[in-house]
């Protein structure tokens, strides 16, 4: 690839600007909607934003659902949290190869990553909800995570002092409900965010190797090419720069030929189709250093197997395998050197700042 395209196209990538100001929930805008008195400001560079309307970003309301988040008080028996399964040194994942829930109950998959949330349409790895305010309570009440009947959560968090004061400080008048502890919730979710790693400080540098090795360069370019050029093809899947998912709006769901028989079914069970089966979210690739192990059912321990499998693991007649994998109807090949570049470009995605940001980190 020229030098000019990929500086151009590293170049659309920047940083985000958190701000925040006191809670003002009645100002409207010229649109007649109401204004976010917590303000995420993103550049062109990125999609438009859609806070919702409904549940204004405030100070108090991003505090209590970062405290919810926290807080054991959340499960049945008052022993895991939200954070359980989503460590900030991890990118909000666990570590772990499948997840556990309460009790030391055993999950079928690993979590996900938890950043840059507002520009997805799909939630989980099967997809199953399609807003955030919908999937935070999902968790809570599945038996095998956070066991919590909501009913009885609301009547947990009335009896607390501190809540009571938090909810009223969030939200004025309003008594405790399991639609405002999923309001918090999605307020702090949505104000975590991730644009700060050495490939976003590129910009429109023309110094690239004192940004990031020449390894990760060559990474890059791999990343960016197609099969036909001699490349990897990665963006084709992960194509939606600045954010490495897929689309504008992260939503798109893959088999990328990890089996050539589901014990998992994947979309399916959220669809019922048959051409979903096999089907996962595709998940950005920003912070992936950390987000260890790898894939829905964590088989892969590390990048390296990672990319032995897209170089020569690939089931290709596994059922609807993902039509930018079948076109090329071989295996990648990559060389030791190939693979080797492609995860010093990965881990130029990690971005620091991010999982070190105080912002996130548990307030207790």
């Amino acid at each position: 690839m020229k030098k000019s395209v990929l500086l151009a196209i590293v170049g659309l990538l920047s940083f985000l600007v958190i701000e925040s100001c006191k809670k003002d929930p009645g100002v409207i805008n010229e649109e007649g909607n109401p204004t976010h008195p917590y303000v995420i400001n993103t550049t062109a560079a990125f999609p438009p934003l859609k806070l919702p309307a409904d549940n204004p970003l405030t100070e108090e309301g991003v505090k209590l659902g970062r405290m919810l988040f926290y807080d054991p008080i959340m499960s049945k028996d008052s022993t895991i949290s939200c954070a359980s399964c989503h460590r900030l040194d991890l990118a909000f994942v666990d570590g772990a190869k499948v997840s556990k829930g309460i009790r030391g109950q055993v999950l079928s998959r690993n979590s996900m990553p938890l950043f840059n949330l507002m520009w997805n349409n799909k939630f989980f790895w099967d997809g199953r909800a399609t807003t955030l305010r919908e999937q935070v309570l999902i968790p809570i009440q599945a038996h095998n995570e956070m066991d919590m009947n909501l009913f009885a959560l609301v009547n947990k968090l009335k009896s607390t002092a501190m809540y009571q004061v938090q909810f009223e400080e969030a939200f004025p008048g309003m008594a405790i409900t399991d639609d405002l502890i999923s309001k918090a919730l999605e307020q702090f979710l949505v104000s975590v965010v991730s644009f700060n790693s050495p490939i976003d400080q590129l910009k429109f540098r023309t110094d690239t190797l004192n940004v990031i090795s020449a390894a990760s360069y060559r990474g890059m370019q791999l990343f960016l090419q197609p099969v036909e050029n001699g490349g990897a093809d990665c963006f084709h899947c992960h194509s939606n720069i600045p954010f490495f998912g897929n689309n504008s709006v992260s939503g798109s769901m893959a088999n990328n030929g990890l089996d050539l028989t589901f014990t998992d079914n994947g979309f399916f069970a959220v669809t019922g189709k048959e051409t979903d089966k096999g089907k996962f979210k595709i998940p950005s690739l920003r912070n992936v250093a950390l987000t260890a192990p790898y894939m829905h059912d964590g088989r892969f321990d590390n990048l390296e197997e990672v990319l032995d499998f897209y170089s020569s693991g690939i089931e290709l007649n596994s059922p609807n395998l993902d039509i930018n994998i079948l076109s090329h109807g071989k295996q990648l090949n990559l060389s030791e050197q190939q693979k080797s570049d492609i995860i010093e470009f990965l881990n130029a995605l990690t971005d620091m700042s991010f999982v070190n940001n105080p912002a996130y980190k548990s307030p207790f």
